[in-house]
């Protein structure tokens, strides 16, 4: 590869986690709709019960939340990596912190699956307090890595 695309791939490589990150709190929003409507299944009677199950919300939902824990234990890697190539070192701030906590939530929080799935409502019930933070540090994040954006784009 030339110098002028290497050059090229390490500016804007600092673009793809922002992008993910903003696709991942859409995917969150989703998620959640989806873990209300599986909450609804559990708790329906008769016809309702029958037609919520057709939906397959619980499967729907773990698979979201699957890709989710993937996408962002990457995403969270890769923009320390791309933080890294371009700067030549971590920016300890907040953003960093709350990044690294909410990747160790989102893990804890699956790791709860099999307790769920062998009916704890402790489980649950922490699964859902673990998300419900998570979302509002994800909407808090989103926010702050705007301007970390204006910072990055007013140095190129």
């Amino acid at each position: 590869m030339t110098p002028e695309i290497l050059k090229s791939i390490k500016v804007w490589s600092q673009f793809i986690h922002p992008i993910l990150m903003w696709v991942l709190l859409a995917l969150t929003v989703y998620a959640l709709y989806l873990g209300m409507k599986v909450r609804k299944t559990r708790s329906a009677q008769g016809d309702e019960k029958k037609e919520l199950i057709k939906g397959k919300f619980n499967l729907k939902h773990y698979q979201v939340g699957s890709l989710l824990l993937a996408l962002m234990v990457v995403g969270a890697v890769g923009a320390m990596g791309a933080t890294y190539i371009n700067s030549g070192k971590l920016f300890v701030n907040p953003h960093l912190i709350v990044g690294l906590s909410m990747t160790g939530m989102i893990a804890v929080s699956a790791s709860l699956s099999p307790l769920m799935q062998k009916g704890s409502d402790w489980a649950r019930s922490t699964h859902i307090a673990l998300n419900l933070v998570l979302m509002g540090l994800f909407a808090w994040q989103a926010i702050t890595g705007i301007g970390i954006i204006k910072n990055v784009i007013s140095r190129m």
